[in-house]
Parts: C-alpha cells; sequence; structure tokens
C-alpha cells in the first residue's frame, strides 16, 4: 500500500505558491491545468482544483474559509519556530503557537484554504514519551 496526499484548492497556481514556499515542496507534475503533484514530502501531495460550492464528500460544499475537519496534516519538522515562520509568512494564519509537550513541540495553523495542519518537531522520545507512566 502506498498514501497520497490530495488537496481540494480553489486554484492550483495559489496551491502551488503555498505549498511550495510554505514547505519547500517541488513541483513534479502537471495533470492539465487543474492538477499538480507536489514533490518532497514521503507521499506526493496532489492539488486539485475545485471550485468553492461544488459537492464534495458527503454532499457537503467546498468551502475555503477555515472549517474543521477530523483529518488533518501533520508535517514534522526540524525547527517548529522556523517552520511556523515560514509557513505564516506564505500565507499561512497561526491559530496556536508553537508549545512544549511530552513528545515534542507542536503549532496549529491552517493554510490559506481554511485546511489545518500542524507543525511537529519530535524530541528523542517521540510519541513513545506517551507510554510512560
Amino acid at each position: 500500500m502506498s498514501l497520497l496526499i490530495n488537496i481540494d484548492v480553489p486554484d492550483t497556481a495559489s496551491g502551488e505558491r503555498f505549498y511550495t514556499a510554505a514547505f519547500g515542496l517541488q513541483i513534479g507534475r502537471r495533470f492539465g491545468k487543474d492538477f499538480v503533484e507536489l514533490l518532497g514530502w514521503e507521499s506526493p501531495v496532489y492539488l486539485l482544483a475545485k471550485n468553492a460550492g461544488t459537492v464534495g464528500a458527503g454532499g457537503d460544499l467546498r468551502r475555503y474559509e477555515r472549517h474543521w475537519t477530523p483529518f488533518h496534516v501533520d508535517v514534522v519538522v526540524g525547527d517548529v519556530d522556523a517552520a511556523v515562520a515560514r509557513a505564516v509568512a506564505a500565507g499561512a494564519t497561526l491559530e496556536a503557537p508553537a508549545k512544549n509537550t511530552p513528545y515534542g513541540r507542536i503549532a496549529m495553523l491552517a493554510d490559506p484554504f481554511g485546511h489545518g495542519l500542524c507543525l511537529l518537531q519530535f524530541n528523542a522520545r517521540g510519541y513513545d514519551a506517551l507510554l510512560e507512566g
């Protein structure tokens, strides 16, 4: 099995600008103007242009203001503070500044399209710290 990440955006050009600037992803392939592959993470990212107001999964209408979903992307980084600064400079909204946790540091953001994401910097113990006492 493998994992692909598909992210709906109102247009691929704005999605490309954000994800390449915020995370250093590179354009892999273009499948027309509304479907772009980005590379640089362990799984490829596909930006799919979908107009706001069109029907998405479960019959919900797509919207690109901030919305909640139980599924989001955690981006593991070496320096969460630097990654937050880069993402915000690229257009992300910082929703919860980086804080220390037993497993490292985490910050919560939203991309310019309303999708939530977290930036996570693991310490030496990582999630194993949650197994202790």
